[in-house]
C-alpha cells in the first residue's frame, strides 16, 4: 500500500478546534489534510481537490454527516467515508454504515482508533481502485497476445482472492464457481468442498431464499436482476445463520441468464453494534435512575417539612372551627392558616412533579426550552441534598436570556448529573455557584456550574468523559454520568467543557445554542 503522502483526506467538522487538532495530527501522520466548516463547502472541496478520503462529523449545521455521505456516494462513490459520531448516537452509525461508509470513530477520538480507521479506508480504497482499472482495461482494451491475455486473467484472479468483500459466483443453475479467500473465512467452508459441488442455494439461509430470489427478480433493490446493499443471511459451514449484505448482479449472454455474481458484506459487527446501543440504552436508564434513587432519598426529607406544617395548620384551623361561630378575628386567622396549607401543599407538588419528570423513560422531544426554568427545577430537587451535604449554594441566570433548543428531560439529566458530581467532589462541604448568561456570539447560551472541591487530577482530566471511567469508588457510580452528559449536548449541538485547578474545585461548563426568537419556549411548571 502505498504510503500516507500519498493520500488526501477532507476533515469536515463545524468545530474549529476539532478541526484545528485533527488537522495537525494527520499532517504530521504525513497526510495531505483540507478541511471545512460544514458539509456543502465540504462537498465543493471534494470537487476541487479529489481526495481519497473523507472523514465528516455526524452532526453539523445545514447538511449532516448523513446527507454528506448520501450525496458523496452519489457524486464521488470511489471516495471511502469514515464518519464521527457522539457517545449514543450508534444508530446513526449504523446508519451510515447501511449507506457504505468505510468506518466510523466515536468522540473524544482515540489516535488507535483514528488511524485504525484510516488504514481500513486505504484498503477498500485501493482495493476498489485496481478492480476499477482491471474492469475499464477489459472494457477499453484487447489482449493481443496470449501473454497478455494470460497476465490479465492472472490479475483479476489476484483481485479476487485479495478483495475485502466476500465474491462469489454462480452459474446458471446456480453452481458457485467462484468462492474467494474472503468469503471462505467468512463462512467457514473449505473452498475445495464448494467449488463446483455446492449450488448457491446450499449457503442461503433457507427462510431467506425464497425473498432473495423475488427480489433479484423485482426493481426494488437496484432495478431488476439488481440487488444493492441488500440484507439477508447464509449459512455458515457450522450450520449456523450468519446476517449479510449482499450486492449482486445477474449475468447475462445474448439477452439469456448466464450466471450470477455477488459480493458479501458480513453484517454480524454491525449486530453487535445494534445491540450494543440497545444495552447502551438500557445501562444509561440505569445511570439515570441510580441518580433517581440518590434525588429520592433526599426528596422524602424535603417533603416532610412542609407535610409537618400541613397537618399542624389543619389542627389549629379544626381548633378555631371547634369554638363555635367565626369572628372576624378568627376568620383572618383561619384564612392565614389556609393560605399557609395551599402554599406548602404547592411546594410538595413541585418537588413530587419535578422528580416524576426527571424520572419518566420518554422519547426525545426537541423545544424550545427556558433555561432559567431548567435551573431552577434542578435547585429544586438538589437543594436538600446541598443542605445535608453542607453546600451552599449560588445560582445567577442573565436576565431577558433567550431560550434554547432541546429535550427538557434529558437537559434535566445533564444538569443533575453535573450538580451531583459537584456534591461528591466536596464531600466535607463547600460552595456550589451556577452562571447562566449569553456568549459574545448571542447564538449560544452558556451554564457554567463551579464548586470549591477536590479538582480533577490532570491524569483524570483527558479521560472524565469516556463511558464507565469513573475516579470514585465502587458502589458509588459506573462512570456513565459524565459520558451521558457529553453525549446529550452533543445531540443537543451543543459542548460541554471543563476547567480544573486541582485542590481548588472546579467548573463544568454547557453550551447551548439559543432557537430562534419567534419560536414557542417551552416553560417547565414550578
Amino acid at each position: 500500500m502505498t504510503s500516507s503522502n500519498d493520500w488526501t483526506i477532507v476533515l469536515m467538522d463545524d468545530e474549529a478546534d476539532i478541526r484545528e487538532v485533527m488537522t495537525l495530527m494527520l499532517q504530521d501522520a504525513g497526510y495531505q489534510i483540507f478541511s471545512a466548516p460544514d458539509g456543502l463547502a465540504g462537498l465543493d472541496l471534494c470537487r476541487r481537490v479529489s481526495p481519497q478520503i473523507v472523514m465528516t462529523d455526524i452532526r453539523m449545521p445545514g447538511m449532516d454527516g448523513i446527507q454528506v455521505l448520501k450525496a458523496l456516494k452519489e457524486r464521488f462513490p470511489e471516495i471511502e467515508v469514515i464518519v464521527a459520531t457522539a457517545y449514543g448516537e450508534m444508530e446513526l452509525a449504523i446508519q451510515a454504515l447501511q449507506l457504505d461508509a468505510s468506518d466510523f470513530i466515536t468522540k473524544p477520538i482515540s489516535d488507535s482508533a483514528l488511524f485504525l480507521a484510516l488504514d481500513r479506508a486505504r484498503q477498500r480504497f485501493t482495493s476498489r481502485r485496481q478492480i476499477q482499472e482491471y474492469t475499464h482495461l477489459l472494457e477499453h482494451e484487447n489482449a493481443r497476445t496470449a501473454q497478455e491475455l494470460s497476465a490479465a486473467i492472472a490479475f483479476q484472479k489476484n483481485l479476487i482472492e485479495n478483495s475485502i468483500d466476500g465474491i462469489l459466483g454462480c452459474q446458471a443453475d446456480g453452481r458457485i464457481i467462484i468462492f474467494n479467500r474472503a468469503l471462505e473465512k467468512l463462512l467457514g467452508h473449505d473452498r475445495r468442498q464448494v467449488l463446483h459441488r455446492l449450488y448457491l442455494k446450499d449457503i442461503l439461509d433457507p427462510q431467506e431464499s425464497g425473498r432473495f430470489h423475488s427480489s433479484l427478480a423485482a426493481d426494488t433493490y437496484g432495478g431488476q436482476h439488481h440487488l444493492y446493499l441488500y440484507e439477508t443471511a447464509l449459512i455458515g459451514h457450522d450450520g449456523h445463520s450468519i446476517p449479510v449484505q449482499i450486492s449482486a448482479t445477474v449475468l447475462k449472454e445474448d439477452g439469456v441468464d448466464s450466471g450470477l455474481v455477488c459480493f458479501v458484506r458480513d453484517l454480524r459487527e454491525l449486530r453487535r453494534l445494534e445491540q450494543e446501543m440497545l444495552d447502551q440504552a438500557r445501562v444509561l436508564h440505569q445511570d439515570k435512575m441510580i441518580s433517581l434513587g440518590r434525588l429520592a432519598a433526599s426528596v422524602v426529607h424535603e417533603i416532610n417539612n412542609p407535610l409537618a406544617g400541613v397537618l399542624n395548620y389543619m389542627g389549629l384551623m379544626r381548633r378555631i372551627l371547634e369554638k363555635g361561630a367565626l369572628s372576624v378575628d378568627r376568620q383572618n386567622k383561619f384564612k392565614e392558616y389556609l393560605e399557609l396549607v395551599e402554599s406548602e401543599t404547592r411546594r410538595c407538588s413541585r418537588i413530587v412533579s419535578g422528580l416524576l419528570t426527571f424520572s419518566r423513560k420518554s422519547s426525545p422531544s426537541v423545544e424550545a426550552v427556558q433555561i432559567e426554568d431548567l435551573v431552577n427545577r434542578c435547585m429544586l430537587l438538589s437543594r436538600h441534598k446541598l443542605d445535608l451535604h453542607h453546600i451552599t449554594s449560588e445560582v445567577s441566570v442573565a436576565a431577558r436570556l433567550p431560550a434554547v433548543k432541546g429535550d427538557i428531560n434529558q437537559l434535566q439529566q445533564c444538569l443533575i448529573n453535573i450538580i451531583f458530581n459537584a456534591m461528591d467532589a466536596m464531600p466535607d462541604g463547600g460552595s456550589l455557584k451556577i452562571q447562566v448568561d449569553l456568549d459574545t456570539s448571542d447564538r449560544f447560551v452558556n451554564i457554567a456550574v463551579s464548586d470549591t472541591g477536590i479538582g480533577i487530577a490532570p491524569a483524570d482530566l483527558p479521560h472524565i468523559f469516556e463511558p464507565f471511567y469513573t475516579t470514585k469508588k465502587e458502589g458509588y457510580g459506573v462512570g456513565l454520568g459524565l459520558s451521558t452528559v457529553y453525549g446529550i449536548i452533543e445531540k443537543h449541538g451543543g459542548t460541554v467543557q471543563v476547567e480544573n485547578q486541582a485542590g481548588s474545585g472546579a467548573t463544568f461548563t454547557v453550551r447551548l445554542p439559543v432557537v430562534d426568537v419567534n419560536a414557542i419556549v417551552k416553560r417547565i411548571p414550578l
